[in-house]
């Protein structure tokens, strides 16, 4: 790790989750997948199952958002709040991009979404392009993010949120210790290339976590007697956004390899045009709510 202790190397044999009883790890996937996972969430709470009880809760992109609520007992609230976003401009602004973007931006955007790999290299050149893009204020932006997870303080021990070194291209993991306002953080690990301006992190400056090549980042719970997953992609994914194609079967192979026990559960396929439009945050809500209620049998058999 670097002198400042932020950068973990993606390792499953690192046993960065030995000694975890209960795990989450929620990925990223823009606006509809804060709402998926707000309204599963919500309704495996509703029904009793004790979220509280997780020991580590890793947070990557729009699911650092949901992890932040969620540590900090406030899920039921983000809920109330996705549910009416017209009453929620802020959470529109830091979740949604502007509907035109700059050249600068779009070259940024464009190096991300079709890179197909996490080389060093390829992240290498993606932060540059997002550390040149002229993009909003990063403090406006962690101003908004503020409004969405409501903790001026760090809510919980067991909350990880991860974020990429835009100049380095080394994954970050911040986590109490490193003494950094959870919206600081949650910015940094929604920080979109190009959409978004990457986040001042101590002598660091961040970009979305799922630029390494990871949109959940197992690795930082294996070993751990069992982990609940929330993904927008599946093992059959396609290429792109630096995952190889697969990306997270993988992950999900070599996560149980470690001994972890698994429940992994992803939305509907869903076009990813939709990822950030507003209007499909009730589908959203009531997709992650429906498959919830479905598998409250093998959650409440999971988890307990």
């Amino acid at each position: 790790m670097a002198p400042d202790g932020l950068a973990w190397p993606i390792d499953f044999s690192a046993g960065y989750g030995a000694g975890v009883d209960r795990g989450i790890a929620l990925g990223g996937g823009g606006l509809y997948f804060v709402a998926w996972q707000v309204g599963y969430l919500r309704a495996m709470s509703d029904a009793g199952v004790d979220l509280g009880l997780a020991d580590r809760v890793v947070g990557t992109s729009a699911g650092s958002i949901v992890a932040t609520a969620l540590t900090a007992g406030r899920i039921g609230w983000l809920h109330a709040q996705v549910s009416a976003l017209a009453r929620v401009p802020a959470l529109l602004k830091a979740l949604a991009p502007a509907s035109s973007l700059r050249p600068s931006q779009v070259r940024a955007l464009d190096a991300f979404s079709s890179a197909a790999d996490a080389r060093p290299e390829t992240v290498q050149a993606i932060g540059r392009l997002a550390l040149a893009a002229v993009t909003p204020d990063a403090a406006r932006m962690r101003a908004n993010v503020q409004v969405a997870v409501q903790s001026s303080s760090w809510p919980h021990p067991a909350l990880r949120i991860t974020c990429v070194d835009a100049f380095s291209g080394e994954r970050c993991v911040i986590g109490e210790e490193a003494g950094i306002r959870p919206a600081r953080a949650a910015a940094a690990s929604s920080a979109v290339p190009g959409i978004f301006p990457p986040q001042p992190i101590g002598d660091r400056r961040c970009m979305d976590g799922g630029v390494c090549g990871t949109g959940v980042h197992l690795d930082l719970v294996a070993g751990a007697r069992r982990v609940l997953i929330l993904t927008l992609g599946t093992a059959e994914s396609p290429a792109g956004m630096t995952e190889r194609a697969g990306a997270v079967g993988r992950e999900l192979a070599e996560l149980e390899a470690t001994g972890t026990r698994v429940l992994a559960r992803s939305p509907n396929p869903v076009d990813r045009a939709v990822l950030m439009d507003p209007a499909a945050v009730p589908a959203a809500l009531a997709d992650g709510t429906d498959m919830a209620e479905a598998d409250l049998v093998d959650l409440k058999a999971f988890w307990s």
